[in-house]
């Protein structure tokens, strides 16, 4: 068996509504010892609308990792579900402690930022917050509640930062598969029309869904954007699997992650970032063009001083491109040649347009 080939679209209910944090109870009722990790800041806006939950609580430390995956577990051995509450960190730590745990897990998002709520995937990182790996965790979460009223608290960096991370499902997902069009299996061209739905809803509902979340109101175009980012986007990969996860967007911010500078940046904003400078290696500078004035509008980053880079460019380019040309990383996907100096000259495309 293997995690990373086998179809696995995502969890197992998806529940969207106003209102629904009121179905938790009913939700946990079969487990007979539920945990709860999260944050400060995740549980004080879920503390404002959801129901009181008397559980043992555990504060995640910020990092998602491993380590601090286990120091949870370790400290509730007999739990048999984690509740995980928060934005995409906390849930990764959540589904980690539960893998390790062989508990059930359920993602309660209290922002719209990533796909992580839906997904059996899980974005882990070492503890000084530099990547590590893509986690394939053998469950997929057993609920995700998602209430619009929560959803709504999302704060506007993080909703522009989840808009950065969904889109590149798609520029990712053709890159993966562009010698392969004619030929590619049923579920990867399901995964494909799933990615090309997601990206024409972006393109035309984005800004409208900003402009809802600044008004703080439920609209259509804000619960089409943000069901998009929470459970959409991880069909892509639940169907397409290798051929709609991570590729040069993902390997970018990879290599991000090592430049201290970046470390106050949302993973989708890399990630967004990361979508030019696949293109820019594509050669496809014309999309970059016909991209740029979306990322305007919605306020993703396009240049290197949008990641707070803006001294020793030549050392930051070399360490970022060290980690994205690497044969651990996904950039190979899309170019199994592709040296750290091709990935710095894509960087310096994107930075002249």
């Amino acid at each position: 068996m293997s995690l990373t080939t086998e179809i696995r679209p995502g969890t197992n209910r998806y529940i969207n509504h106003t209102g629904a944090l009121a179905q938790l109870p009913e939700l946990l009722a079969p487990f007979a010892k539920p945990i709860i990790v999260t944050g400060e800041k995740s549980y004080a806006a879920f503390s404002e609308l959801g129901p009181q939950l008397d559980y043992p609580l555990y504060r995640y430390d910020g990092t998602a990792s491993d380590e601090d995956a286990a120091r949870i577990a370790q400290a509730a051995p007999d739990a048999d579900c984690v509740i995980g509450i928060g934005g995409g960190r906390v849930l990764d730590t959540a589904k980690d402690a539960a893998e390790v745990l062989h508990a059930a897990t359920v993602c309660v998002p209290t922002l719209a930022s990533n796909c992580a709520p839906y997904t059996p995937i899980g974005a882990i990182y070492n503890p000084d917050h530099s990547f590590k790996r893509v986690a394939y965790f053998t469950q997929a979460p057993y609920a995700t509640v998602v209430d619009w009223d929560l959803i709504l608290t999302t704060p506007h960096d993080y909703f522009v930062a989840g808009i950065g991370d969904t889109l590149a499902k798609w520029y990712e997902l053709v890159g993966l598969t562009k010698d392969r069009t004619d030929s590619l299996p049923a579920f990867s061209r399901v995964a494909k029309a799933v990615a090309e739905s997601i990206f024409a809803t972006l393109k035309t509902q984005a800004p409208a869904a900003l402009q809802a979340l600044a008004s703080g109101v439920v609209t259509p175009a804000f619960t089409d954007v943000a069901d998009s980012i929470i459970g959409i986007a991880g069909t892509t990969g639940g169907f397409g699997v290798a051929d709609g996860r991570q590729a040069g967007a993902h390997a970018i911010h990879n290599g991000l992650t090592h430049l201290s500078e970046t470390h106050e940046l949302l993973h989708g904003s890399k990630v967004a970032y990361g979508i030019l400078v696949q293109l820019a290696h594509e050669g496809k500078v014309d999309e970059i063009q016909a991209i740029l004035p979306f990322y305007r509008a919605v306020g993703l980053p396009m240049k290197l001083a949008d990641l707070n880079i803006t001294e020793h460019i030549d050392e930051a380019l070399a360490t970022v491109a060290e980690t994205a040309a690497s044969d651990a990383e996904s950039f190979k996907l899309i170019d199994p040649d592709i040296t750290p100096a091709q990935v710095v000259q894509a960087m310096r495309l994107v930075e002249a347009q």
